[in-house]
Parts: structure tokens; C-alpha cells; sequence
């Protein structure tokens, strides 16, 4: 149990890294006071705790309707997985969380905590991929109780951070940003290696 609520945490907060959003939640929420901006940051984390724990409870049906094996989706949430982190070791944000035109755009919108902020930001390919493996994962009960609960944490978690942001980012300054960025994604590498692994070991 101990040790798929760690992998189910380190998977999940590290592919949805509410700290690499720090800098587009910043310049799209600039015009916006502090309560505002909690607001928004609210919004943003139940829309993404909503849609994660939707495809962790639908996951086996979904692949029933595609005719998709485990193995198969495992590869490709692997590839997923590892693309994204892969930019993320060279301090980017992925291209697969959320495209530059989406970033502009959202800094034209009045209301961005649906989307790009939830959706693709938080709750992007990568995360709704980690959380159908996680759940194909989650034998029984115990496991599924902790899935659910993990994905409630993340998005709990990510709320604090991008609170927090509004202030305290600034303190932290970019290189201690990239630094954490690129821890996240050495662990995520590890992750999307290990989906593949295991996929290839099922088949």
C-alpha cells in the first residue's frame, strides 16, 4: 500500500507540476487582485480534481469501448509521460500540458481557470494518462480509496502552490523554479520508463 501511494503521488504531482504553471498562471492572471487570482487558482484545481478522478473511475470502461489493451495504453502513457519529461529536465513546459497559443490566449481571456488553466495546464494528456494507468493499477478497494484520495491531494496541493505563487514566487525567483522543475522531471522520466517496462512484462 505504502508503496503505490508513493507512486501513485510522485506520478501524479509530477506530471501535473502545478510549479512549472507558476509563470503562465502569473502573466494571465496579472490584471487580477490577490482574491481574484485565489479564486481562479480554486477553480482551476476542482476542474482538474473533477476531470482526473472522472477518468480513473471510467478508465477500464474506456478502453472496453476502444477495444484498447492495458499493455498497449501503458506504452503509450509511457511515451506520454517521458516526452513530457524530457522537457521538463531542460526547464521547459511541455508542448503536451499546454501550447504557447493557448498560454496567449489565455492571457486574453477574463475567465482562464477552466481552460488553458485546468484544462490543458493541470489536467492535460499526461495527467488523465497517469491517472487511467494508475486506476488499471489499483486493485481492490484499498488501492482505489488511495488513488481517489492522491488525486484529491494533488489538486489540493496544487492550489496552495499556485496561491502561494502570487507572492511568494518572486522570493523564489526562476533558477530555484527550474531547479525543482527538473527534479520533477528526473522522477517522471523514472515513472514513464517504468510504465513501458511493466507493459512490455505484461505482454
Amino acid at each position: 500500500m505504502l508503496g503505490y501511494f508513493l507512486l501513485t503521488f510522485g506520478s501524479l504531482f509530477a506530471i501535473v507540476d502545478p510549479f512549472a504553471a507558476i509563470p503562465a498562471f502569473l502573466a494571465m492572471t496579472e490584471k487580477l487582485d490577490s482574491q481574484d487570482r485565489r479564486h481562479t487558482a480554486k477553480t482551476a484545481c476542482i476542474v482538474c480534481w473533477l476531470i482526473l478522478t472522472a477518468f480513473a473511475l471510467l478508465g477500464s470502461e474506456i478502453f472496453s469501448l476502444f477495444g484498447i489493451t492495458l499493455p498497449a495504453f501503458q506504452v503509450a502513457g509511457g511515451l506520454i509521460v517521458l516526452l513530457s519529461a524530457l522537457d521538463m529536465l531542460r526547464a521547459k513546459r511541455s508542448p503536451l500540458q499546454e501550447t504557447e497559443e493557448e498560454t496567449r490566449e489565455g492571457m486574453g481571456k477574463e475567465d482562464i481557470a477552466i481552460t488553458p488553466l485546468a484544462v490543458p495546464m493541470l489536467a492535460g494528456p499526461g495527467a488523465i494518462t497517469t491517472a487511467i494507468v494508475l486506476s488499471d493499477r489499483a486493485h481492490g478497494w484499498g488501492r482505489r480509496g488511495i488513488l481517489y484520495l492522491t488525486i484529491a491531494a494533488v489538486a489540493a496541493l496544487s492550489y496552495l502552490i499556485l496561491t502561494f505563487s502570487s507572492s511568494g514566487a518572486k522570493r523564489l525567483g526562476p533558477t530555484v523554479l527550474n531547479i525543482i522543475t527538473r527534479l520533477m522531471g528526473l522522477m517522471l522520466a523514472a515513472i514513464g520508463v517504468q510504465f513501458i517496462l511493466t507493459a512490455l512484462k505484461i505482454h
